[in-house]
């Protein structure tokens, strides 16, 4: 079992358990009383700058430990003023140390979209994500089957979701495309093994259709990155890790998007996750 299945697995069976005590319709009850979601495409539109989706990530399963200090509601107000289009939070507390309350306390916080960061396979985690209040959430191509991908897509929009429909491959963004996801984006990151290559990511960018929103995830941490992968076609930038290490995260932000390297960005040796998260 690959690092994306072992996660998938413990999500579902996380999302199984809660459903024992909570079930759908309490989840349901929850969304009828909320405001309707912000627009997440809408922030990737044309404006001033690279339209950032700054990603609140404690840790990761292939960096350990990326920020100790963590303190969600401090760091959304933060990237927001540093001019974070929207934001992402991780919710994956087993490798990613996250938990689906720091979308409540950043939801108070921040007038920019959130997008749910999770490993999502059915249809109650998709209710749990705008229960929570999230505006967006993150579906993952190589976790589900073409029919899943589409089930979701449906199920998001009939709860008022929009959908980030990640993909790795051009064969996983024509199953995004055929499922008639809008909002696509190109990891660099194989979920599998969680290696990393930037190189493919404006290639890939190039084959989306012209009329979807195109993300660029992972592995930008200059601004020369962001700027070959917006001539690529890519209308936002999802960064979490550089600036998550760096000592101020929202200057490192509007270092990035002003130019050069992120300041503060420190490639100093991770820590390891507590062995019962690891």
């Amino acid at each position: 079992m690959n690092v994306m299945q072992e996660l998938c697995a413990l999500r579902r069976a996380d999302a199984e358990k809660r459903a024992r005590t909570c079930p759908l319709a309490d989840l349901e009850r929850q969304i009828a009383s909320l405001p309707p979601a912000k627009d997440f495409a809408a922030a990737f539109e044309a404006g001033r700058g690279p339209r950032v989706i700054a990603e609140l990530k404690k840790a990761s399963p292939s960096k350990g430990l990326i920020r100790a200090d963590f303190r969600p509601a401090d760091l959304a107000a933060e990237l927001v003023a540093a001019g974070a289009a929207a934001l992402s939070i991780l919710c994956e507390p087993h490798k990613f140390l996250g938990n689906e309350d720091y979308i409540r306390i950043v939801r108070g916080e921040t007038p920019v979209p959130v997008l749910y960061k999770d490993f999502v396979t059915t249809p109650y985690q998709v209710a749990a994500a705008r229960a929570a209040g999230a505006d967006a959430v993150l579906l993952i191509v190589a976790a589900l089957s073409q029919e899943s991908l589409a089930s979701l897509l449906a199920c998001a929009r009939g709860y008022g979701l929009q959908a980030l429909v990640e993909t790795h491959t051009a064969e996983e963004m024509s199953a995004a495309v055929s499922a008639g996801a809008r909002i696509i984006g190109v990891n660099c990151r194989d979920l599998k093994t969680f290696h990393t290559d930037p190189a493919i990511t404006a290639g890939l960018i190039r084959q989306l259709p012209q009329e979807t929103v195109k993300i660029a995830e992972s592995g930008i941490r200059t601004r020369e990155d962001i700027d070959s992968l917006a001539a690529a076609g890519a209308n936002g930038f999802l960064i979490g890790e550089t600036i998550m290490r760096a000592e101020h995260p929202g200057g490192a932000l509007c270092a990035l998007v002003a130019g050069g390297h992120a300041s503060g960005f420190s490639e100093a040796p991770v820590e390891a996750l507590p062995t019962n998260l690891a």
